[in-house]
C-alpha cells in the first residue's frame, strides 16, 4: 500500500514537473521574440521610422501579453528579461516623440522589470543625442539630455535595493557614466554654437559697417 502511494505520489510529481518544463521552455522561446521585436523597435527609432517602431513594440506587447500567462509562480523570474526590454522600448519611442516615460502601470510590468528597462533607456538616449547632434538639431540633443538626467537622478536612490533588482547597482554605474560623457559632449558642442553665433553676429556688424 504504501509503494503504491509512492507511485502515485511520483507520477503526480512527474506530471507537474512535465508542465512546467513545458512552460519553461515556450517562456524561453517566446521571450527571445518578444526581445527581438523590442529590438527592431528601437532600431527604428535610431532610423527615424517611428511608425515601424511603434508596430514593433505593439507586436511585443501582444507576445508578452500571452507570455504572462505561461509566467505565474515560479516561472515569473523570466519574464524580466522580456519586460525589461519591452520597457526599454517603450520608453525610447515615447521619449523620441517627445512625450513622457509610460507608467508601470500602463506596461503592466514588475517592478523589477521597469527599474532596468528605464536604466536601460539611457544608453539610448546617449544615441539619439549624438545623433541629434550630427544633424544639428541642438533643441533635440538638449532634451534627449534633460531626459538622460531625470532618469539618472530619479533611478539612482534605487540602488539599494540590488539585492532584490539584481544588476540595478551595475546599471546606475552605466548610467551615471553615460550621463558624464554626454554631459561633456553637450558641453563641448554648446560653447561651439556659442562661438559659431558669437561670429555671425561679428560678422554681421562688419558687414553692416563697410556698407555705411
Amino acid at each position: 500500500m504504501a509503494a503504491d502511494n509512492l507511485k502515485s505520489s511520483l507520477r503526480e510529481v512527474e506530471s507537474s514537473l512535465s508542465k512546467q518544463l513545458e512552460r519553461r521552455e515556450r517562456l524561453l522561446k517566446e521571450s527571445r521574440d518578444v526581445i527581438s521585436s523590442c529590438s527592431r523597435a528601437i532600431i527604428s527609432v535610431h532610423g527615424g521610422k517611428l511608425v515601424e517602431a511603434a508596430k514593433e513594440l505593439q507586436s511585443a506587447g501582444t507576445r508578452l501579453e500571452s507570455l504572462r500567462k505561461s509566467g505565474e509562480g515560479q516561472l515569473s523570474r523570466y519574464l524580466v528579461s522580456p519586460e525589461t526590454e519591452f520597457v526599454e522600448a517603450s520608453a525610447v519611442i515615447a521619449l523620441a516623440k517627445g512625450r513622457p516615460v509610460p507608467s508601470r502601470s500602463a506596461l503592466g510590468t514588475s517592478p523589477e522589470a521597469y527599474l532596468l528597462g528605464l536604466l536601460d533607456t539611457v544608453g539610448e538616449l546617449k544615441r539619439l543625442v549624438l545623433s541629434s547632434i550630427m544633424k544639428g538639431d541642438i533643441t533635440s540633443a538638449k532634451r534627449h539630455f534633460r531626459s538622460m538626467e531625470l532618469l539618472y537622478s530619479s533611478c539612482s536612490p534605487l540602488a539599494v535595493y540590488d539585492h532584490v533588482a539584481n544588476g540595478t547597482r551595475r546599471k546606475i554605474d552605466v548610467a551615471r557614466m553615460l550621463v558624464e560623457d554626454t554631459r561633456g559632449v553637450m558641453t563641448e558642442e554648446l560653447r561651439r554654437e556659442s562661438l559659431s553665433d558669437s561670429m555671425r553676429r561679428l560678422e554681421e556688424r562688419l558687414d553692416r559697417r563697410s556698407r555705411a
